[in-house]
């Protein structure tokens, strides 16, 4: 268990919230990024993963698409209701300067352009938002999202911090959303405690600090427990669930073949004369499929 939902005792807010080092850590390994290409990749997972925790059905599933002008260009992730997340950063070599504040230059690295949030419902249409980017920081953006697309009040809170080795030290997120009977007083402890609270970053490593003989689950709830103990009591918030955010990709020899049958008998047919081979690789994992020309004359015959 890497993920837990939870409610303050008077019903006024729901928690979301995630420690996705070990996920982010994998995806940095399988794309070779920059640091600063693994913040915003370990930023939009997180943010993906935890909005994954709001679907109903178990087949319900949604991506996440940053695009910019920026040299990231785009960054993907896509997320289902089992917990299971994948994703890629377009160009996972970019490197820019610091920010003045000494920071990543995550807004800087996608720059102007748009966030588009897919949510496959099992519905005969998927349901398609998109707003501007408003700083590319990624959780600024997801907020804005919910609040122009989804008519709702919510914070988001995103971090990923890298270590001197260029390694993942920590990652992880949270996502907090007004319930329609907020209390007031609720609403006001909460924004004091938000103005209040350090990066989600620190607080994980925090934990780290001491978090020896800890099991995954203490770990997460401890977590939970310090960002919210400067609430009245009240407001105190209490594990409703307890969930889990993987990265998984579900490539298949299949799911290509399919992809290769599907761009018709002409192109295959134009691969075979010129290459007489084709390679696929998967966006997601990087996982390589090769196909000599029996395989294509093969895939050939089903696209006729």
């Amino acid at each position: 268990m890497n993920a837990l939902i939870g409610m303050d005792k008077s019903g006024s807010f729901r928690v979301y919230l995630a420690v996705t080092t070990d996920m982010v850590r994998e995806a940095a390994t399988i794309h070779l990024t920059t640091p600063l290409a693994t913040a915003g990749l370990g930023r939009t997972l997180t943010g993906a993963g935890l909005m994954a925790l709001m679907l109903k059905g178990k087949r319900d599933k949604l991506t996440v698409i940053f695009k910019g002008d920026g040299p990231a260009k785009q960054i993907l992730a896509t997320a289902d209701a089992e917990g299971n997340v994948k994703g890629y950063i377009a160009e996972p070599d970019i490197d820019l300067p610091k920010t003045k504040q000494g920071k990543l230059d995550v807004g800087g690295s996608l720059g102007i352009g748009e966030l588009t949030v897919i949510k496959d419902l099992g519905l005969k249409e998927p349901y398609v938002g998109s707003i501007a980017l408003v700083s590319g920081e990624i959780a600024d953006d997801l907020a804005t999202y919910f609040y122009i697309s989804e008519q709702q009040n919510t914070s988001v809170a995103l971090g990923v911090k890298i270590a001197r080795d260029c390694s993942v030290l920590c990652s992880g997120g949270m996502i907090i959303q007004m319930l329609p009977d907020s209390q007031e007083d609720a609403v006001i402890a909460l924004e004091k405690m938000l103005s209040e609270m350090p990066p989600m970053t620190s607080v994980i490593e925090e934990v780290m600090l001491r978090s020896a003989g800890m099991t995954e689950e203490a770990f997460v709830e401890e977590v939970m427990k310090s960002i919210f103990s400067g609430l009245p009591p009240e407001y105190r918030v209490e594990k409703l669930e307890e969930r889990q955010l993987n990265w998984k990709c579900d490539c298949s020899r299949e799911r290509v073949e399919e992809a290769l049958i599907a761009v018709g008998a002409h192109d295959l047919e134009e691969i075979i004369e010129e290459d007489g081979e084709a390679e696929l690789t998967c966006s997601f994992c990087a996982t390589k499929y090769h196909f000599d020309k029996e395989d294509l004359r093969r895939l050939l015959e089903q696209a006729k």
